[in-house]
């Protein structure tokens, strides 16, 4: 099959076709940092990491960039209530973004470019836009882009731009402009406010310019995909599209991705709402990272997602059934010929997961695939059907379906020598029915992050998450 993925802007489902043929360019609107990002980002986040795995997976080249936004208003106001400088301030929130983006396993971008390593490139754009009659200056020293030089503003949020209006969803911005509808690409100079010398004067970017001139700089004036929450559809990305195309007179992009809203207690997450959960917090609180992953990832990104302790309770217990099926398969040990049936159902499960990812990256089809080869091969087990071999094959081939979703565990590092001698220790104390001696060594590894469990196979062990 060939991967299909729903555009917003046509609202079509149709074959993704990269621009230059076996190379994937992808854009991602990354965090404002003026504080850690919730869950509800990361949804959004995880997502992209999803499409970027599969497409590698896929055996595409996949340049990800993904940026951060490091000055608009709320950096420079809580800057300001913190009584430090914006970099300070930015600095620490990417670095605790960088954090959790770890934890939750999500690939790393190729490029994460700041905005404020931006301004040159964004003041060249705003100037083509300038000349060429889309934008304007205010008293103030603000440039603004004119909505009315560009007919087919809207399309992405299937708006009728005579229709906007000042205090639904249109910003009004503190400073003078022709039209209400018209949007900031650059802000004037004000007392107290950061500032850059630029081309076209003094002042500071709006935040739409920022993420088209990242964009552009790093991945040309067209590329392939762009993602982002179904919140940034509009006036962010309308108004991307608006200033990219009006200035390079060319298709800026050619899929346009966005992922439904995640909700707690039935409404949107959000920091205005305040049922925000964020992810440092919840992981001290003892959260497995793999399992918030899951929960994050195992619904389609179209469909809104309802986060609560009972589906993070699920999400672990799938969690935990995937460990179970790996700590056997490792542990798993048998001299027959082997089952002649397992290769056509690993090739049946991988054909089944890879048809769900194509079908628009529908993970909750993906995931249903791989749990019945999860049922399929404990079958195997208990029947004790499987070789050493064949358990051995069946764990690369679930490996290799990780490869996208990154939620089994790692594979395991070789023990230290004391625990190594602790865990030979004990199977001779449990093969001379020296109980009391096996559970106090058991608990003993327990206290060194490493779990013992005893199978048909033997003793069998796994680093408990978050041990080193």
């Amino acid at each position: 099959m060939t991967l299909r993925l729903q555009d917003t802007l046509s609202g079509e489902t149709r074959p993704f076709e990269p621009l230059d043929a076996g190379h994937a360019r992808v854009y991602s609107c990354g965090p404002t940092v003026y504080g850690p990002a919730h869950i509800g980002n990361f949804r959004s986040f995880l997502f992209a990491d999803l499409l970027v795995r599969y497409l590698r997976y896929r055996g595409l080249r996949v340049t990800w960039v993904m940026n951060f936004t490091d000055i608009d208003d709320r950096i420079i106001e809580r800057a300001r209530d913190a009584s430090e400088t914006i970099g300070v301030l930015t600095d620490r929130w990417i670095a605790q973004f960088r954090a959790d983006a770890a934890a939750l396993r999500m690939t790393t971008p190729d490029v994460s470019p700041r905005a404020t390593e931006h301004i040159d490139a964004i003041a060249r754009l705003i100037a083509t836009l300038e000349a060429r009659g889309h934008a304007y200056r205010t008293e103030d020293g603000s440039i603004f882009f004119r909505i009315s030089s560009w007919p087919a503003y809207g399309r992405l949020a299937r708006l009728d731009p005579t229709q906007l209006r000042v205090g639904e969803r249109v910003e009004a911005d503190d400073y003078g402009k022709d039209d209400a509808r018209d949007f900031a690409l650059w802000k004037g100079p004000k007392a107290g406010d950061p500032a850059w010398e630029t081309a076209i004067g003094a002042g500071r970017p709006g935040w739409h310019i920022e993420c088209s001139a990242m964009s552009m700089a790093h991945l040309g004036e067209s590329f392939d995909i762009h993602t982002g929450g179904v919140d940034l559809i509009f006036p962010h990305h309308v108004d991307e599209i608006a200033q990219s195309e009006a200035a390079t007179g060319k298709p800026f992009v050619g899929t346009w991705l966005h992922c439904a809203h995640l909700r707690l207690g039935g409404e949107k997450m959000a920091r205005r709402v305040g049922n925000i959960a964020r992810v440092a917090d919840l992981l001290e609180s003892g959260v497995s990272p793999r399992a918030l992953r899951y929960a994050l990832i195992s619904v389609h990104y179209r469909q809104a997602l309802e986060y609560s302790e009972a589906s993070l309770a699920a999400a672990g217990a799938a969690v935990d059934r995937l460990d179970s099926l790996v700590a056997s398969l490792m542990a798993y040990r048998n001299d027959g010929d082997g089952d002649p049936g397992l290769p056509a159902a690993l090739d049946g499960a991988r054909a089944a997961f890879e048809a769900a990812f194509d079908d628009d990256l529908n993970v909750s089809a993906a995931l249903a695939a791989l749990f019945d080869l999860v049922r399929e091969l404990n079958r195997r087990i208990d029947a004790r059907a499987l070789s050493s071999n064949d358990a051995r094959a069946a764990l690369d081939a679930l490996r290799v379906l990780d490869r996208v979703l990154a939620i089994l565990p790692d594979p395991p590092s070789e023990l230290d020598p004391e625990s190594a001698a602790m865990l030979d220790a004990r199977r001779i104390a449990r093969e001379a029915r020296e109980w009391a001696r096996s559970d106090e060594l058991r608990d003993a590894l327990l206290e060194r992050g490493i779990t013992v469990e005893d199978t048909r196979d033997g003793q069998r062990w796994h680093r408990t998450e978050g041990a080193s």
